[in-house]
């Protein structure tokens, strides 16, 4: 699966109304939502829009007769095997109605051709990972574990080292983990959450 490198845009008028598609790489409901709300034009006709964040999808016709916008745009996602993205897709009218089926194309067309030209990344499925070392491993292990392309997410610092959650790609747990178990003899607590952010 493939996700955005980052925002992206497209700009085509069918028969007098102007569609704008905005596409943005998101990990969390919340931030599409921002986006949506940011970028929405209140002087605009239409602001339809759509969603996928792994099961997560959902998606807005924003007065638009129902079926005709917020799920062409989101089939548009699905269509090009994206994930982890949100595009906004703002109308115009301009004074000839479409009809449905010319709603449909415009919207999933505006929507399809942004995300299509849009750089894309692969999705590296990680999870997230509780542990802690103390100081008088800390560098060896820092630099061991971003070796190993983890990330830092979080630090908490405390009388003998850190706490540290990991975002840790899932083909590399186990090397990180036996890692961790080595430099630090067994001492390195090991927690691996639930789920994680994916895009990487």
């Amino acid at each position: 699966m493939c996700t955005l490198e980052g925002p992206a845009s497209y700009e085509e008028d069918v028969k007098k109304s102007r569609f704008l598609a905005l596409a943005w790489p998101v990990s969390e409901v919340e931030q599409a939502l921002t986006h949506f709300a940011a970028a929405s034009d209140p002087e605009a006709t239409h602001n339809c829009w759509a969603y996928r964040i792994g099961a997560q999808y959902r998606f807005n016709d924003d007065g638009e007769p129902g079926g005709t916008a917020g799920r062409p745009i989101l089939q548009a996602i699905e269509g090009q095997g994206l994930d982890q993205v949100a595009v906004l897709v703002i109308r115009w009218f301009g004074g000839i109605k479409l009809g449905a089926g010319g709603l449909v194309r415009a919207y999933s067309g505006a929507a399809a051709q942004c995300l299509r030209l849009a750089p894309k990344r692969v999705i590296i499925p990680s999870r997230l990972v509780e542990t802690a070392v103390v100081f008088a491993d800390l560098a060896r292990c820092q630099a061991f574990v971003l070796g190993q392309g983890a990330e830092v997410m979080a630090e908490h610092y405390d009388g003998e080292g850190v706490s540290w959650v990991l975002k840790v790609p899932e083909s590399a747990l186990d090397s990180v983990r036996r890692g961790l178990v080595d430099m630090t003899r067994g001492k390195a607590p090991w927690k691996v959450q639930d789920e994680a952010g994916d895009a990487g």
